[in-house]
């Protein structure tokens, strides 16, 4: 069990290096990701109590490449454990190595032939270095579906001949934005959880963040990954204020600002402004310039709506979609009125995209009660309260749905 974070926090640093280093020595993914957790698996035992060793990411790359070996020759249990003190001691100079294959690793876990939830799951636990309990339980699933997720996933790079290599230019652009699409969708799972009692997941907000900064550094000159990396930050710099102390949802007109963090809000208000007009603009880039705006408002009442509605439609043109469309929704009615918001929310009623979350109904519940319209609120946030899985969001609506159980209906505006 790894207790020491200082050494988890290593590993996990660790972990896509060395993988990586296998998987160009050795080919097979699948094998050598097993190798890998194991290696992992054994530092977490041995370092606490033995210490770190002069070159951790040598000695890895050693019992990894031992336990290798040891499954192909299918050798004894007792040669391992002589092979891992063997390694604690004198990690083999032959295994030392300076080349990060990271970026690399991160495009073959968002592999095409892999599904969303495939790639989510490879990337935490192949660049992540999470354990399949530790994935399984930021899912909420069981811990033998994750494995079997893995595991096909796993076969389907090795069943597709997936090589080692970076994908060609022609395709880096496309497999790049799934590397970006997955890791905000970590992001996202973490900052506002889909299901379960939290409001947040901490752990998965921290995680998508470091994988992002990695990305990062070795992509310092592409904007969008600039971009994504300022979007998290500057959305997580408000996760403090996101719940109250029984751990009840906290809107964000409504949330403590003094609780925000400032030195995430200045990092990656830094990254926006030193990325807008020196890089095709993107969707990230757009969604953090959006996100800065709402950091920057020292209240509610100041935040700058008209800039937000303008860079809203910049981004409706970039990147259409029914989400996109919903939230310029809120945009035209801080600008314009709840009425003008509540027609835009009507053209994307029928959209099939919008039938399996619970926003819709949430937005359209805020809208129409700004439009005095208390009983069509209501009715609409009792909608949202049953749809969502996530306990808080319940809580929260229903809590709104029953404010207004009272409340005069004016729907003459």
């Amino acid at each position: 069990m790894r207790t020491d974070p200082g050494i988890e926090d290593l590993l996990r640093t660790l972990a896509p290096q060395v993988l990586g280093t296998l998987v160009r020595r050795h080919g097979q993914f699948d094998a050598c990701e097993d190798a890998v957790q194991e290696a992992l698996l054994a530092a977490g035992l041995e370092w606490p109590g033995g210490g770190v060793p002069r070159d951790p990411r040598a000695w890895l790359v050693t019992v990894a490449s031992r336990r290798l070996v040891d499954g192909w020759r299918s050798e004894s249990a007792r040669r391992r454990r002589e092979e891992i003190t063997v390694a604690m001691e004198v990690p083999a100079p032959d295994e030392r190595t300076d080349r990060d294959d990271t970026l690399t690793l991160l495009f073959l876990c968002c592999h095409p032939a892999l599904s969303v939830p495939s790639q989510l799951a490879l990337t935490l636990r192949a660049v992540g270095g999470l354990t399949t309990e530790e994935i399984a339980k930021a899912f909420l699933v069981p811990e033998a579906t994750m494995a079997q997720r893995i595991s096909r996933a796993k076969q389907r790079i090795r069943d597709a001949g997936a090589r080692f290599d970076l994908p060609p230019e022609q395709d880096r652009a496309e497999r790049l934005r799934v590397v970006l699409q997955v890791l905000y969708l970590v992001f996202n799972e973490g900052y506002a959880a889909t299901a379960g009692r939290g409001v947040t997941r901490a752990d998965l907000t921290a995680e998508a963040i470091r994988l992002t900064r990695l990305l990062h550094r070795l992509m310092p000159a592409d904007g969008e990954v600039a971009g994504l990396l300022a979007l998290m930050l500057l959305t997580d710099a408000r996760r403090a204020a996101r719940a109250d102390e029984d751990g009840s949802l906290v809107p964000l007109a409504e949330q403590r600002r003094e609780l925000w963090n400032a030195a995430l809000i200045a990092e990656g208000v830094s990254l926006v402004t030193g990325t807008l007009g020196s890089a095709p603009v993107g969707p990230y880039q757009l969604q953090a310039a959006i996100a800065a705006i709402h950091d920057e408002a020292p209240t509610a009442e100041a935040t700058d709506w008209p800039q937000i509605l303008a860079l809203y439609e910049v981004l409706e043109r970039v990147s259409p979609g029914p989400v996109v469309t919903l939230n310029r929704a809120v945009a035209v009615a801080m600008v314009h009125g709840p009425r003008a918001g509540l027609a835009l929310l009507g053209t994307i009623e029928a959209d099939d995209r919008m039938t399996h979350t619970h926003r819709l109904d949430a937005v359209r519940g805020h809208l129409l009660e700004l439009a005095g319209d208390a009983d069509a609120a209501r009715e609409a946030y009792q909608r949202a309260a049953r749809r969502t899985a996530s306990l808080p969001e319940a809580r929260y609506l229903a809590l709104q749905a029953a404010r207004l159980e009272s409340a005069p209906t004016d729907a003459s505006e």
